[in-house]
């Protein structure tokens, strides 16, 4: 059975364009009556040479940097843009939800981009009629569906064309970057309707986000691209992890306290977040598992009173981890100009290996008032290798697993029954 998708030796370049002067007009003019050359504005190849296919029925996540090629990839296999060279060799119907409002009418009515849509994915009349309600009740656009889409916000936009896509009979179903749209509800009804296209109905999924979460859980299998070409390909867990140690290396490159999300008082400044090991060492990476400290270096440019500290850890894209505060063990009534250095000792450090980020807060004062607060402060990673037991997450839990036998005596898993009769 041949493949539900073939993209072969596909490349799509793109010319730059760049503003002339008269005189740069003027010279080209002379040169092309002369016949002579002229010279030529560079070409950006968006997608370099890209091959892959997809099998019926299979979720492939599509990931990597802006710029990488994405969502161009995807609007080619949609039909909406055409190669320069190589071929897409699609082998059924397409439900492209690629942007904000793409396939969606903006003169139209909801109600009557839903039987447009319909159309153009050649679904008879009667069938979108029999899907109408339903399409309607998801996106939760009732009192709308007969206003001209044009008065809709972004958000209610999507919403429409979400749940006309997902709500038709196409054999394969192309998303770039809308499972996050509306309200925290509405994002809990697009992961449902995903999970029920994929395990319910084994449709053949693409889809596209920066959410690399969403990716792992949805996916059977995902490419990376970096500037136009495949980079790695092949399970989420393998891929996604090479994504992270790329983000990891740009964002090292890039970042530094002065670029950081920062807020304060302008009381203190902060110069430098470092870690320690168990021995007191200066280290770059922290042990999953070992005793580590945290030290917080400041200048402090006024005196501040009944001052309190605290930290936590978010990962790259800001879910937030954990935070702990120095409120009831370290009191600090007065802090003088000067610079300082605040540690917090942290035990056996649950978090699992991979990349994370530091946030600080500093307060001061009865009323607890903001002196200063930055969120990703420092990139870091997290090393060492994790027991059988632990499969996915951030943390790692102490516990361990027993059984009760029929006469409720409690066993330990690794215990035999008869060693514990005898």
């Amino acid at each position: 059975m041949k493949p539900i998708i073939e993209v072969n030796h596909l490349t799509k370049e793109y010319q730059l364009g760049h503003i002339t002067s008269l005189k740069e007009n003027v010279i080209n003019s002379l040169r092309r009556l002369g016949g002579k050359p002229v010279q030529q504005r560079e070409n950006f190849k968006a997608l370099d040479d890209v091959n892959f296919t997809i099998e019926q029925g299979e979720v492939v996540g599509i990931i990597g940097h802006n710029g990488a090629g994405k969502s161009t990839l995807l609007k080619h296999l949609a039909n909406i843009s055409k190669p320069t060279k190589g071929e897409v060799i699609v082998r059924g119907s397409i439900a492209p939800l690629i942007e904000v409002g793409a396939g969606v009418n903006p003169e139209l009515t909801g109600r009557e981009n839903i039987f447009l849509n319909g159309a153009i994915l050649g679904i008879p009349k009667k069938i979108i009629q029999q899907k109408l309600d339903e399409i309607i009740d998801f996106s939760e656009l009732e009192r709308f569906i007969d206003t001209p889409v044009k008065r809709y916000s972004s958000g209610m936009t999507v919403k429409l064309g979400f749940s006309i896509a997902t709500s038709m009979e196409a054999d394969i179903l192309i998303v770039d970057e809308v499972l996050a749209v509306g309200d925290l509800a509405f994002q809990r009804k697009c992961f449902d309707r995903m999970e029920e296209l994929i395990k319910g109905q084994g449709k053949t999924v693409l889809l596209v986000s920066h959410n690399i979460r969403q990716i792992q859980r949805l996916c059977s299998r995902v490419i990376l691209l970096n500037h136009g070409r495949i980079n790695m390909e092949g399970t989420p867990q393998a891929v996604c992890d090479s994504y992270y140690e790329q983000s990891d290396r740009k964002i090292k490159n890039n970042i530094d306290l002065g670029h950081s999300s920062t807020e304060g008082s302008g009381e203190i400044e902060l110069v430098e977040i470092y870690f320690s090991d168990h021995t007191g060492q200066k280290v770059e990476y922290l042990s999953y598992k070992n005793n580590c400290s945290i030290h917080f270096k400041i200048h402090v440019l006024h005196e501040l009173e009944a001052v309190t500290f605290g930290f936590g850890f978010h990962t790259t894209d800001f879910l937030y981890l954990t935070t702990h505060n120095s409120e009831e063990q370290l009191n600090i009534n007065r802090l003088l100009p000067g610079d300082h250095v605040i540690t917090c000792k942290v035990n056996q450090l649950p978090l699992l290996p991979g990349i994370y980020s530091i946030r600080f807060g500093m307060t001061a004062g009865e009323a607890a008032r903001d002196v200063f607060y930055g969120e990703s402060l420092k990139h870091f990673q997290i090393v060492g290798d994790i027991p059988i037991t632990i499969r996915d997450g951030f943390f790692a839990l102490d516990a361990f697993w027993m059984e009760n036998d029929i006469n409720n005596t409690e066993t330990l898993a690794n215990s035999s029954v008869d060693t514990l009769i005898s």
